[in-house]
């Protein structure tokens, strides 16, 4: 029985997402194909139609993870460009922080996987990450001290501290504390993006 293009698309996108759950839920090493296949409602037979090999699988949901981020941040800056960045830390720190692992942020939950992963991986980990990096430079006001600090410097600081206090928040126990640490985080991401004179007001 031949299937057609939309159906073929249809599994592919199917079998993605469900991949991109199951690789933030359990990591790389505890993802098996028989947990891939029966998140995507699919055969091994299907599985391996798509995608060569578990890697192919991880590879493709790693770069799906982070366009998808770069593309909610680029809808908050269409819809709210000057408060984009509010809403965004706040999203991240409050919804991604405490919703299922499977549906948090690809940049905390894959990244440790992709540390670990072959060339081809971390090859195209670094091609995504540069747009994201752009785009969020790209919606940072200027800064009074550009010589010493460029929007880039502070698209990747302000990433690294979203991504880290995440991390660290989902790892504790303590729900108060885990609180604790995303305030802390959100007013440190606002301060990042805020331009340096009024910083220092």
């Amino acid at each position: 029985m031949r299937y057609s293009v939309e159906h073929k698309q249809e599994t592919r996108t199917r079998v993605v997402a469900a991949a991109g759950q199951v690789f933030r839920r359990e990591g790389y090493g505890g993802a098996g194909i028989d947990a891939l296949t029966k998140a995507a409602g699919v055969t091994n037979g299907a599985f391996y139609g798509h995608f060569k090999s578990k890697g192919e699988a991880f590879r493709t949901a790693v770069v799906e993870g982070l366009e998808e981020l770069r593309q909610g941040i680029s809808a908050l800056k269409e819809s709210q460009p000057k408060d984009w960045l509010k809403a965004f830390a706040s999203y991240y720190l409050g919804y991604k922080r405490t919703c299922d692992l499977g549906d948090s942020c690809a940049l905390p939950s894959l990244s440790p996987d992709v540390m670990r992963a072959d060339d081809e991986t971390r090859d195209v980990y670094t091609a995504e990450l540069r747009k994201l990096i752009a785009d969020v430079a790209a919606g940072l006001p200027e800064s009074a001290n550009s010589a010493e600090t460029t929007a880039e410097d502070r698209a990747i600081f302000l990433l690294a501290t979203l991504s880290g206090g995440v991390t660290l928040a989902r790892a504790i126990s303590d729900p108060a504390l885990s609180e604790r640490i995303a305030e802390i985080i959100e007013r440190a991401a606002l301060a990042i993006g805020a331009p340096s004179n009024s910083q220092s007001k």
